[in-house]
């Protein structure tokens, strides 16, 4: 005969009675609670009692949050989360909320949708929280500008998690664990990686992306974040601003009349649009925001801000001579000068671990004699001579691409 301890009957009884007076609906705003009871019942009747039980056992100050984490959470989430999980994940964020200035400041509709979710798109779902604070909360506890946290875990990421660009890597959409655990991540891995950095830090983040570059050069994903009402983007490897990176220009460049050159951020909430992952282009269950007038709107405002009259597009190359690989190219500062000397642009080429996407660009004046130099270990001074086109008839030209080798 199976033997049940005095004190587990009580405790057994206590839970059961719990959650069956409390209403886990009540108190939550009528258009959440249809959400969440729709979704709910649309679970897996086996798991259910995990979704109800993460409600009932939510803390009062987190019971909203988690309501909207489980009305909006996918199909395949909603069959499988276990409570222990959900009420795990859902504490860490809000001990980042609690915990710093510009967490504390966040409006409930970009905490719960921008902060809040445990996953971005498709990846694994695993809990990160506490190992991303871990790592992170040494370098931000003492900041109280949420511009230099962003800066500050964006230049140390890469360098605690251990992770590069990498071809080899074993699926697109890793999630953190899975990319810390080889190394190595696509665009789509960095971008999960930093989007949940920033997350676990109480900053606002998602993930931006285009399923094909107008030029049909392939897509790209990355990060964007959200400060004082406005959202500005940044990558894994940090430029030294944000709204600032090579693939702007592209960007800039959408297609408005086809939706497989727009860009797309995701949402936790539904929206009436799909995020498209191009490793699961059928998937629909991550919603999207068009973004594409943005990037549009910014990559025309910086032109119109360039120096020297309309500029055109050049992109650098360096690479070891003879090399036409990724893995041939190196990184290292270049200077573009006139004629007499000075210097007019400056960057830093792309190396072996960079997007291959991913170029040095910089715009300059039309019709100018120019010259790319670098030095090389060795202290040489090389330089490759070249002349930007004149301004077409439309005002546009085509970027004009610069190789300098290593010798």
């Amino acid at each position: 005969m199976k033997k049940i301890s005095l004190l587990g009957a009580l405790a057994a009884v206590a839970g059961a009675t719990f959650s069956c007076t409390q209403n886990p609906y009540a108190g939550l705003e009528p258009e959440l609670a249809e959400a969440l009871r729709a979704n709910i019942a649309a679970a897996d009747s086996s798991n259910r009692p995990e979704l109800l039980d993460a409600l009932t056992r939510a803390p009062k100050n987190q019971r909203e949050g988690m309501a909207y984490l489980i009305a909006y959470m996918p199909e395949g989430d909603r069959d499988t989360l276990t409570a222990d999980f959900l009420l795990g994940e859902v504490d860490w964020a809000y001990r980042a909320r609690e915990t710093f200035p510009w967490a504390k400041a966040l409006p409930d509709s970009v905490f719960y949708n921008d902060v809040l979710p445990y996953a971005s798109m498709n990846e694994r779902r695993e809990p990160w929280r506490a190992m991303f604070w871990e790592k992170l909360y040494p370098l931000v506890d003492s900041i109280t500008d949420v511009r230099q946290a962003i800066d500050t875990i964006n230049k140390q990421l890469q360098h605690l998690v251990g992770v590069e660009y990498n071809t080899k890597r074993r699926k697109p959409h890793q999630s953190p664990g899975e990319s810390m655990e080889i190394g190595m991540a696509s665009c789509s891995g960095l971008s999960i990686l930093l989007t949940d950095a920033f997350r676990t830090m109480g900053i606002p983040s998602r993930i931006a992306g285009t399923p094909l570059w107008v030029s049909k050069e392939g897509n790209h994903n990355w990060t964007e974040v959200w400060i004082d009402g406005k959202w500005y983007f940044t990558e894994y490897y940090p430029t030294p601003a944000l709204n600032r990176s090579w693939f702007l220009e592209r960007a800039g460049k959408a297609d408005k009349s086809d939706p497989i050159y727009w860009m797309y951020a995701t949402s936790w909430r539904p929206t009436g649009l799909h995020f498209p992952m191009v490793w699961d282009f059928e998937n629909h269950n991550v919603p999207g925001i068009d973004v594409t007038d943005f990037y549009i709107d910014l990559y025309n405002a910086q032109m119109a801000e360039a120096k020297n009259g309309a500029p055109v597009a050049i992109r650098a190359f360096l690479t070891k001579e003879g090399g036409r690989s990724s893995a041939d190219r190196a990184a290292c500062d270049i200077r573009i000068t006139d004629t007499e000397g000075n210097m007019v642009a400056a960057g830093k080429t792309a190396g072996p671990t960079a997007d291959m996407n991913d170029y040095l660009t910089l715009y300059l004046p039309f019709g100018k004699d120019l010259a790319a130099e670098f030095t090389d270990d060795a202290g040489r001074v090389q330089r490759v001579s070249f002349v930007t086109p004149k301004e077409a008839d439309n005002g546009a030209t085509a970027p004009v691409e610069v190789e300098l080798f290593l010798r």
